[in-house]
């Protein structure tokens, strides 16, 4: 009824199940002090981020307060005081990246790795892209329902593009760029591009994280980065090549340019300049294709 979002209404279950096994009992029944207990857990043995626990509030709120009516009158909902530290966002140099994506074991987890580098794409928005979505604006990937619902158009690097294409060729998937994998019995029998031709989900963010992981260990890389990392290297490495920040904020989707402003100064550039230094960055980084299957 309130029209929320897909990860938070997936959130706003899934901490009074969280609750329910910390309290080791059914969350209906529980008052305010085991509620309270828990959010303590939370902040002080799992070091919970301030954005995290205003995550936590709001959906037990919902649970207890809105569905329940047992806890309106709760203190526990003002006692949580969240604040919100800025941290600078760990960023890669042109090297690093190269050495990272170079460091990929399978062509299919550089590819998207490559492609959120190039995009600044979300991990979630990357792995749910469709092939449709390439289609529809030559050039440009349409990101649909990002976060806060909003569709976006992101300008691609022409080589981008063909690097999508080419990995498309070798599985041919109607709908997913990247698909999952198969699973069950057959997945052994099997060969991986069949498998992934008749996938019907996506590929996990959590596999993508894991591909991730792996390379930075090999790459020898010393610092703490993601998937997410390589957005912020995109928005950075696009500011050095003088690209206006008000276009990056458009194509990262950030929902005003104060958020995006924490990366650098203002300049003001075209879009065709913005693909020109796309297609230096995508040089730069560029590796030749793996010969290991997707």
């Amino acid at each position: 009824m309130r029209d929320l979002r897909p990860r938070t209404r997936e959130a706003y279950l899934l901490y009074p199940v969280l609750l329910g096994r910390h309290a080791g009992a059914d969350p209906a029944t529980l008052g305010e002090e085991p509620v309270r207990a828990f959010c303590l857990f939370l902040r002080h043995e799992r070091h919970y981020a301030g954005s995290s626990l205003a995550l936590v509030r709001a959906a037990l709120r919902a649970f207890y307060a809105e569905h329940l009516g047992t806890g309106k009158a709760w203190k526990l909902w003002e006692e949580i005081k969240v604040r919100r530290g800025q941290t600078l966002p760990v960023v890669l140099t042109r090297e690093e990246v190269a050495r990272l994506l170079g460091s990929v074991r399978t062509d299919r987890y550089r590819t998207l790795l490559r492609l959120i580098y190039h995009t600044g794409l979300r991990v979630r928005e990357a792995c749910r892209i469709e092939v449709a979505q390439l289609r529809a604006h030559p050039g440009r990937v349409l990101v649909r329902q990002g976060k806060g619902g909003k569709d976006r158009l992101v300008p691609l690097a022409p080589e981008m593009l063909a690097d999508l294409r080419r990995f498309w060729r070798r599985h041919r998937n109607p709908r997913w760029l990247f698909p999952a994998l198969g699973s069950g019995h057959r997945r052994g029998k099997e060969p991986r591009a069949a498998q992934a031709r008749r996938a019907t989900g996506p590929l996990s963010e959590s596999a993508v994280q894991n591909a991730c992981r792996l390379a930075l260990a090999a790459s020898g890389i010393n610092k703490a980065a993601t998937p997410h990392t390589l957005r912020h290297s995109y928005a950075t490495h696009l500011l050095e090549e003088g690209i206006s920040i008000r276009l990056i904020s458009q194509y990262l989707g950030h929902a005003s340019l104060e958020v995006t402003l924490i990366y650098t100064h203002l300049s003001a550039v075209s879009e065709s300049q913005a693909v020109e230094a796309l297609q230096r960055l995508y040089r730069q980084a560029a590796h030749e294709p793996s010969k290991q299957p997707n």
